[in-house]
């Protein structure tokens, strides 16, 4: 199914409604991962005419997607990346990690933008950013679509490079998403110090259960906090 080509709207009607002359599109990657870190990107584009077929990166193919990538990357008037670790998702939750991933983001651009476009539904970042959050805004934000593609092609390359020293895992292949291969390998060697250990996948390996690590919840966080439930990080 064709779809129409991402414009400016969204942040023209910021421009005009709250004063913001900057404006970051963001948006996330890795979030259902097994392994791997959350990665979000932080693009501002200005309203200039983005380069010829910028979509949500899950519909371009991987040449295209790289290729794309490389130009994106020279044409945004700025754009940053924040990642937050198996490790953080782990402790945090993945609310609170991508949270922090997109502030390492936001913080990393050369100006703060004065607003910020969020790829989905839910608005992960909160205070003191100003927050716009567009339903499929990788489709139709130019800054969101861009920020997906250059956040998506720079998170498969660091899995890659992670993959080198674990390659019955499929990392340059998967992104540390879940696949037959990468299921194969957790079953006969165990996760890596790169996968998340509160993650369900665990549940599904018995011999490796002992590694596994509460999952922060709202509901196990008031026990924490009330000293009845203690984590083990």
């Amino acid at each position: 199914m064709p779809y129409e080509p991402p414009t400016h709207s969204v942040e023209r009607s910021l421009r005009a409604t709250t004063g913001a002359k900057i404006v970051a599109g963001v948006d996330e990657v890795g979030r259902g991962a097994w392994a791997g870190p959350v990665t979000v990107c932080a693009a501002v584009t200005g309203l200039r005419r983005p380069p010829e077929g910028l979509t949500d990166s899950k519909l371009l193919t991987l040449k295209r997607r790289t290729a794309l990538a490389g130009q994106l990357e020279s044409w945004v008037t700025a754009y940053a990346l924040g990642h937050s670790s198996p490790q953080e998702i782990d402790e945090l939750g993945m609310t609170a990690a991508l949270r922090l991933a997109a502030t390492r983001a936001l913080d990393g651009l050369p100006v703060r933008p004065d607003a910020v476009i969020l790829d989905g539904k839910h608005d992960y970042l909160g205070d003191p950013w100003q927050v716009r959050t567009v339903i499929k805004g990788d489709i139709s934000c130019v800054a969101v679509a861009a920020a997906s593609v250059i956040a998506k092609v720079r998170r498969d390359a660091m899995m890659a490079e992670l993959g080198v020293d674990h390659a019955d895992f499929g990392f340059c292949d998967n992104a540390g998403y879940p696949s037959p291969v990468h299921k194969a390998a957790l079953e006969r060697l165990g996760p890596t110090p790169h996968h998340r250990l509160s993650w369900a996948y665990l549940d599904g390996l018995p011999q490796w259960q002992h590694l596994k690590r509460a999952r922060i919840t709202p509901e196990n966080m008031a026990l924490e906090a009330g000293g009845q439930l203690g984590f083990d990080f």
